[in-house]
C-alpha cells in the first residue's frame, strides 16, 4: 500500500490540501463520486474538511445484507499548522493512514474484491491547525470542537471502529512503528482482543505491540484531566468497541514535527485497517468478548459516565 500512502502525501503535503482534492484521488481509484462526502466545518479558530467515505460489502448494510460494519478513522488535530510551520505535520499521519485504506479498499472493490460488510472511513484534512502546549511535547490542536468532531467521525452504523492516530508525544509508547489499545467500550477499558492481536502480527511480521491505558485517556477531552492524546476519543461518542492504533516512536516527538513521518509506518497502520475489515466484516474476528463484557456490565454495572463531562460537565 505504499504508493496509495506515497501518492496521498503528496497531495496533504500543501498548503492547498483539502477534502475535495483528497476526494478527487479517492474517485479517481474508482469511488462512486456519492460515496465521498467532504463536508467543511467552521470556527472562530479556523477551518476544517471532513471526509466520510463508504466502502459497500456485498453483504453488508448498504447491500441490505447483516454483514458488520467497520469504522475506520484517521484521528488528528491537523496535517499542517501553517503560518507558523511550513510543511506536513507528525500529526497528519492518523489522516493519511485512514485515506490510503478507503484508496485501497475501493481499488480491491473495482477489481472484484468486494468484503463481506461494509466499510466506513472518516478523517479531516486541515492544513493550518493550531499549536498547544502539552508535557513532554507540544501537541497539535484542531479549530474545531470535539463535539462537532465527534458527529462526523461517528457513523452510527459502525459496529466496532479502529481509530489511528499518530501517537508519539509520550514517554508510554516506546517503539517505532505501530502499537494497539485494549478494546474500549461504553466506559470500560476490556482485555486486548486476541483475534486483533493476530492480525497486527501477521501485518507487522512481530509480536504485537499493546500501549497501556488510563482511565483517563478514555474520558472526553475538556475535563481537567491528562490524556495520553485524542486516540480514543471516538470512545466516548459511541456504543460500538474501539481499538487505537497507535503510530508511535522511541522518543517523544512533537505532533507539530515536521519531517517525521514514517511512509512504511503508515503503510503498516493503512493496512492493518485493511486486514481488520476484511475478518471483522466477514465475522473471522472480534473487537471484544460479548458475554464477557454482559458479565461485567451484571457485575459492575454501566460505566457510561466515564463518557460524559464529568460532575462539573
Amino acid at each position: 500500500m505504499l504508493k496509495q500512502v506515497i501518492d496521498l502525501h503528496e497531495i496533504l503535503d500543501s498548503p492547498s490540501a483539502s477534502g475535495e482534492r483528497v476526494k478527487a484521488y479517492l474517485v479517481a481509484c474508482g469511488a462512486a463520486p456519492e460515496t465521498v462526502k467532504v463536508t467543511r466545518v467552521t470556527s472562530e479558530k479556523g477551518a476544517s474538511d471532513f471526509l466520510h467515505v463508504v466502502i459497500a460489502g456485498h453483504s453488508g448494510k448498504q447491500a441490505g445484507g447483516d454483514a458488520p460494519t467497520l469504522g475506520v478513522i484517521g484521528r488528528l488535530g491537523g496535517i499542517g499548522a501553517r503560518p507558523e510551520i511550513v510543511g506536513y505535520v507528525s500529526d497528519g499521519d492518523g489522516a493519511l493512514a485512514a485515506s490510503a485504506a478507503a484508496a485501497k479498499l475501493i481499488g480491491m472493490a473495482v477489481n472484484g474484491d468486494r468484503l463481506a460488510g461494509d466499510v466506513i472511513v472518516t478523517t479531516h484534512i486541515c492544513p493550518d491547525a493550531p499549536t498547544r502546549e502539552h508535557h513532554p511535547v507540544p501537541f497539535m490542536d484542531s479549530p474545531i470542537s470535539f463535539e462537532d468532531t465527534w458527529e462526523h467521525e461517528i457513523d452510527p452504523a459502525m459496529d466496532a471502529i479502529v481509530s489511528i492516530d499518530t501517537t508519539k508525544g509520550n514517554r508510554i509508547i516506546n517503539v517505532r512503528g505501530v502499537a494497539m489499545s485494549p478494546t474500549v467500550k461504553q466506559g470500560y477499558i476490556l482485555r486486548t482482543s486476541e483475534s486483533l492481536m493476530d492480525v497486527m502480527s501477521r501485518v507487522t511480521g512481530r509480536l504485537p505491540e499493546v500501549f497501556a491505558l488510563t482511565q483517563q485517556d478514555i474520558t472526553p477531552y475538556g475535563n481537567g484531566l491528562h490524556h495520553l492524546n485524542s486516540i480514543l476519543q471516538p470512545a466516548v461518542a459511541t456504543t460500538a468497541p474501539v481499538v487505537g492504533v497507535a503510530l508511535a516512536a522511541e522518543t517523544a516527538v512533537a505532533g507539530c514535527a515536521t519531517g517525521a513521518s514514517h511512509e512504511v509506518d503508515i503503510e503498516q497502520a493503512a493496512r492493518f485497517a485493511v486486514e481488520v475489515a476484511k475478518d471483522f466484516t466477514a465475522g473471522l474476528c472480534q473487537f471484544f468478548d460479548a458475554e464477557e463484557y454482559a458479565l461485567l456490565v451484571e457485575l459492575y454495572g454501566e460505566q457510561t459516565r466515564f463518557q460524559q463531562g464529568g460532575a462539573r460537565g
